[in-house]
């Protein structure tokens, strides 16, 4: 039987944080809701403390130091007792309904990654900066040649995968490149993606907006380095 864990990895996230995990609570198909503070220095942990208070399926993690994404998957990677796991960032740029949809197809392909795609199909979308667009697109184009297989968006947060691979899955990258370490790494494992169609609402630097021009570079050299090694 399915069941699904959704890790939140979030740092200074007190603006959007209490929204983005009540969308999650909203869509009732989460057996756990992880909430892992990546060591945050504003409210962000009172109130991750005070969701987790008053639901039972959602736990809270403090980090005592400050590891980026990679770091925070990593140390979840003990707690997952579900079948699958989803990462969902904490800000309000993803929607958690979709997930609905990739679970669902995660059933009649459980050992696939079911990968939420914001590049095809014709769900609503709103992509502040054109210049963030176009190179994600290169940037999976990219990846796609050199995989040799077909992968529309490598950037976009939403992977959803059988909990044996996350497990055992030997994570090196803390940053943002850990998106195309877990892609590339689970080629490996099996070469089966399923996407599905998202919805995507990308917000400003001014608001928070955490990724750089130069996280496109390290996207770009990760793709050769797990192509060639692991």
């Amino acid at each position: 039987m399915n069941s699904l864990t959704a890790i939140v990895p979030f740092y200074n996230e007190e603006n959007f944080l209490e929204e983005s995990v009540s969308r999650l609570l909203e869509n009732n198909i989460f057996d756990s809701i992880l909430l892992i503070d990546d060591n945050s220095t504003d409210q962000s942990g009172m109130i991750a403390k005070k969701l987790s208070n008053e639901n039972n399926n959602v736990n809270y993690f403090f980090l005592p130091d400050n590891l980026g994404k990679g770091g925070v998957l990593e140390t979840s990677q003990n707690m997952i007792t579900t079948s699958h796991v989803i990462i969902h960032d904490a800000d309000l740029e993803y929607f958690p309904e979709d997930i609905i949809e990739m679970f669902e197809v995660s059933k009649k392909f459980p050992n696939s990654l079911i990968l939420g795609s914001r590049f095809i199909g014709s769900k609503e979308r709103s992509n502040l900066y054109k210049r963030t667009l176009f190179a994600n697109k290169a940037m999976s184009s990219f990846f796609s040649l050199l995989f040799f297989y077909k992968v529309t968006d490598i950037a976009t947060c939403y992977k959803l995968f059988p909990s044996d691979f996350f497990k055992n899955f030997n994570i090196k990258e803390n940053g943002f490149a850990i998106e195309v370490e877990v892609l590339a790494k689970f080629l490996k494992y099996n070469k089966s993606v399923k996407e599905v169609p998202i919805k995507y609402n990308g917000r400003s630097y001014e608001e928070g907006k955490k990724i750089k021009t130069i996280d496109g570079f390290k996207y770009i050299y990760s793709t050769v380095k797990y192509r060639l090694f692991n």
